[in-house]
């Protein structure tokens, strides 16, 4: 990698810099943080002292630095507290600062499992992804989850975990939407907010992000996502808004995106107006990692730590400092956020972490989470759960033998161990085709033999465990099958990470390998007169319209964690009862999604080039610079296919159970709204078997003021598990924000007067009860700052 003349002058600074700072013994006279109040500690620091809070301490990139004088650091004099975690910040001992490490983890903590020289393992429980998480609707379940986590990074030494990821799912080809909850803002800020609740109820502290509208990673750091002040504050902004005032994260992480013309790291309008003045967000921000391009408009736009923190960024900070380009306050401001932070912090507090987390207790929620968030998309003929007369099962596709988990990049977990499709089914007393099996496993050995090694730390961490172009299946190996085997099971498996987003073409669609395989076996075990189910191992949406009408029952599993083959199993049988409903919407068609003309956005080659500067990772990021204008505005899933009547595949809030619920008795508390009303309804489990409900509530809102989607969720409550025959009386409540839309002209959220009716149902489209309410006067609900507003005028996208 190429560097500046200055280079190695600067590595040889930071480091004695930061010597001088671990070392120097505390003087009498030196306030103590924790004891002298965080201003006193902040007004006897040296500006040099406070820069090095405000950038992190460097960070071990394995191989990618090619600079030998630094050891393979960019850039300092990094300390491996934790071995893996994502970083630190400098301790200042003198004042009795420690550091703080962060580590990633949207599935579980991200940390090595071996270390030099030491015999122990630390391996950490890989949770099933965030979307799976999200399909359960159950935001006690998400708590108790996210108490697991909490719990491992506590006792891992880690003080704050890079977790949850929480933006919108815009478009279905973002390879991260695995990271993500839903395409809707409600359920992501619930969701959320338990998961932050639950990990921060542990002592150690969050990260949400990424900060605001990361809606693909095409071009991430380059892509200037252009997008209306109502549909930011509506959708892309409003998920963030739930989690920051129900749950109150330590910190915020800016993404890498340019939003309306600024870098979300270097954005006064986001970070300060939105965050904090309209929010009430008291934590610190934290950049993405080497997100942004200049650290002083990152200070000033209320970026309070930089990571993984260069020493270019120190010196450019000291200088505007020096030249008065930049208030030593804001410094002041940062580093106090900061300390805050540091005060509740685990490593302050001095404990006594044991590295001996409960894994056996967590892999057990981690199962329980993982069948609650699969979602049973058909189920013809009560195929599922799977008959006592089945004793033997063929398994077709290669993620039947080699399970996809979760998704790659920093959502990737070190765990101990993970469970395959045909290991759970082996588990659960069935006989797994042997031969077939061996089939499969010599074919996936061979191509993954066939694969180069990764370049380097980055192409290993984006590539993950990687996966293998799916085996070709011929319809005499089907009809071969269908002879000895009682039942089919084909798994479908997709995987994504971080940095890159799929195709349309042989990822989102089957592969024509696929679409064989899928009707050779169907039509094989048909014509015996046997059954075969389709289950997706997927991370995000794929096309199913152009084959479900093939197998008997399709089951998604999403991506479920290190227990994966266990928890898709109890399903199967019937040990746990699906109660899983999407979070995004299943379109027919990739055309029909209301963002497929705009993602990932347009190259913009005659525009100036990004200049990344003295970044040590320049050599790594295009310059050159992308667009996406949101033309969809606030018709983003649902909202686009519900008010335009474009028919999906599968819409929001679908799944099907092997029991059957019955709604009555809606209830609504008062017809003349007045700052509030409760919503009550009567479940019944009308089945056979035991099983749990989701209730979803949706309002639709006059529109003569503004323009509205057909219907939006404004509230959800799943069941407790429901014996055949009994009743449970849900309650939800609205509040004046349930009734709200963002008006631009007057940057305020508002309910209009008049007729709101509340749908209560079981998917957006499934609507069983109905009533209404009146307002009879329009509310100003809330006034907002004016803030980030687009360079280019944006009307309202309607369909075409």
């Amino acid at each position: 990698m190429k560097r500046s003349p200055n280079f190695s002058r600067l590595i040889v600074l930071t480091t004695a810099i930061g010597v001088s700072l671990f070392f120097i013994q505390c003087r009498q006279s030196d306030p103590q943080l924790g004891k002298a109040s965080v201003k006193k500690v902040i007004s006897a620091m040296t500006l040099e002292e406070k820069v090095a809070l405000v950038v992190g301490k460097g960070m071990n990139m394995g191989g990618v630095e090619e600079d030998t004088t630094s050891g393979g650091t960019v850039i300092g004099n990094i300390e491996d507290l934790v071995v893996g975690a994502a970083g630190t910040t400098v301790p200042i001992r003198k004042y009795g600062i420690t550091p703080l490490v962060v580590a990633d983890g949207p599935a579980g903590l991200r940390i090595s499992p071996t270390r030099e020289n030491d015999p122990s393992t630390y391996y950490c429980t890989a949770f099933p992804v965030a979307t799976l998480l999200a399909s359960t609707w159950d935001v006690d379940l998400i708590k108790q989850v996210g108490e697991a986590y909490g719990n491992e990074v506590h006792e891992y030494g880690v003080d704050i975990l890079l977790s949850p990821g929480m933006n919108i799912q815009w478009n279905p080809l973002c390879g991260r939407n695995f990271e993500y909850y839903s395409e809707d803002p409600f359920v992501s800020g619930k969701i959320a907010a338990a998961m932050v609740n639950g990990i921060e109820s542990q002592g150690v502290g969050t990260s949400i992000k990424h900060f605001a509208a990361n809606n693909q990673e095409t071009n991430r750091r380059t892509v200037d996502a252009i997008v209306s002040e109502r549909a930011l504050r509506e959708i892309y902004l409003e998920g963030f808004r739930i989690a920051v005032e129900e749950s109150q994260p330590w910190t915020v992480m800016s993404s890498y995106n340019i939003l309306n013309g600024t870098f979300t790291s270097e954005s006064h309008d986001l970070l300060t107006k939105v965050l904090r003045d309209d929010w009430g967000f008291k934590g610190f921000v934290v950049s993405d990692w080497f997100g942004g391009v200049d650290a002083v408009k990152q200070m000033k736009a209320g970026n309070d730590l930089l990571m993984p923190g260069t020493p270019f960024q120190v010196e450019r900070i000291t200088e505007a400092v020096q030249n008065g380009t930049l208030d030593e306050s804001i410094i002041d401001q940062n580093a106090e956020r900061i300390l805050n932070i540091i005060l509740e912090s685990p490593r302050f507090n001095k404990y006594e972490y044991s590295n001996k987390p409960n894994l056996e207790q967590h892999a057990k929620i981690a199962r329980q989470a993982g069948a609650e968030g699969m979602v049973l998309l058909k189920n013809e003929n009560n195929t599922l759960p799977i008959s006592s007369e089945v004793k033997t099962i063929a398994a077709f596709g290669n993620t039947s033998y080699d399970i996809i988990i979760g998704g790659s990049g920093s959502g990737d977990v070190n765990e101990a161990y993970k469970v395959s499709l045909v290991e759970g089914l082996k588990n659960a007393g069935y006989s797994v085709d042997k031969g077939l099996m061996d089939v499969y496993s010599n074919f996936i050995k061979e191509e993954r033999a066939k694969i180069p090694p990764p370049a380097n730390a980055v192409e290993a961490m984006r590539r993950g465990d990687g996966t293998v172009a799916e085996m070709q299946v011929k319809a005499s190996l089907a009809k071969q099958m269908a002879e000895k085997s009682d039942m089919a099971l084909i798994t479908i498996g997709r995987l994504s990470g971080e940095s890159s987003d799929r195709e349309v073409e042989g990822n989102f669609k089957l592969t024509d390998d696929e679409m064989t395989m899928v009707q050779e076996v169907s039509k094989a075990f048909h014509a015996k007169g046997k059954k075969a189910i389709v289950v997706l191992n997927i991370g995000g949406i794929i096309e199913t319209a152009s084959w479900k009408s093939y197998p008997d029952a399709v089951l998604l599993a999403w991506q479920p964690g290190q227990e994966a083959g266990n928890a898709i199993s109890d399903i199967l049988t019937g040990k746990v009862n699906p109660s899983g409903k999407l979070t995004a919407t299943f379109p027919a068609s990739y055309v029909d999604v209301p963002s497929s003309d705009i993602f990932p956005g347009i190259e913009l080659p005659d525009a100036e080039p990004i200049d990344w500067g003295e970044n040590p990772l320049a050599n790594f990021f295009s310059s050159t610079m992308r667009e996406a204008i949101y033309e969809d505005g606030i018709y983003v899933g649902y909202r686009y296919y519900d008010t335009y009547d474009v028919e999906p595949a599968y819409e929001f809030g679908y799944g099907l159970s092997y029991t059957q619920f019955d709604f009555s008795n809606l209830t609504l508390s008062t017809k003349d709204f007045d700052n509030s009303i409760s919503v009550s309804v009567e479940v019944t489990n009308t089945g056979d078997v035991a099983g749990k409900e989701v209730v979803q509530l949706y309002l639709t809102a006059p529109a003569e003021k503004l323009e509205k989607p057909s219907k939006e969720l404004k509230g959800f409550a799943k069941t407790k598990l429901l014996e055949p025959g009994e009743t449970q009386i849900i309650t939800i409540e609205l509040n004046e924000r349930s009734l709200a839309s963002f008006d631009t002209a007057s940057s305020s959220w508002i309910a209009e007067k008049g007729t709101y009716e509340v749908k209560v149902g079981s998917s957006s489209r499934n609507i069983k009860l109905t009533d209404t309410f009146t307002l009879a006067d329009e509310l100003v609900v809330k006034k907002v700052t004016k803030a980030l507003i687009p360079e280019i005028d944006i009307n309202e996208w309607s369909k075409k």
